[in-house]
């Protein structure tokens, strides 16, 4: 089967996607291979898919909240970065924490937004470079249009 392959672009803080191949089974969600400038990643295909080539605007979904100390911590260095560990997403950005308890991660000018569980995240975490891993089946794209 061949895998999908996407190559990212920000573009006003959302991320431009080229569609070039895809990874679809009769029983199995579609993937794509996303690659941006921060990074590549094997995720989720939400929406209808276009043919191949087409470019796509994508918004990130992020289904596991942020665990401090579990799958969320310090960054060992700073500097935007998506990439892939085995069945886990690893995304590295600048922490922006809201009100209401969630938490935006800025990746080089794209947001994914990540919901927080317990335990409570550091005083110093807002605004800190950090690291979040997430399963894979846990993270999608959906194409949007303008």
């Amino acid at each position: 089967m061949p895998y999908s392959v996407a190559r990212g672009i920000v573009d006003d803080g959302r991320v431009l996607v080229t569609v070039e191949e895809v990874r679809q089974g009769p029983s199995t969600p579609t993937t794509v291979r996303v690659r941006s400038a921060v990074g590549t990643a094997v995720v989720l295909w939400q929406g209808a898919l276009g043919a191949v080539g087409e470019e796509h605007h994508v918004e990130w979904t992020v289904d596991e909240d942020i665990v401090w100390g579990t799958n969320a911590g310090p960054a060992s260095s700073a500097g935007p970065t998506l990439s892939q560990d085995g069945d886990r997403i690893v995304f590295r950005g600048r922490l922006n924490l809201t009100e209401d308890g969630a938490a935006f991660l800025d990746l080089g000018g794209t947001s994914v937004l990540f919901d927080v569980a317990g335990p409570a995240l550091p005083d110093d975490a807002d605004g800190s470079w950090i690291e979040v891993r997430v399963g894979q089946g846990d993270v999608s794209v959906c194409p949007y249009r303008l």
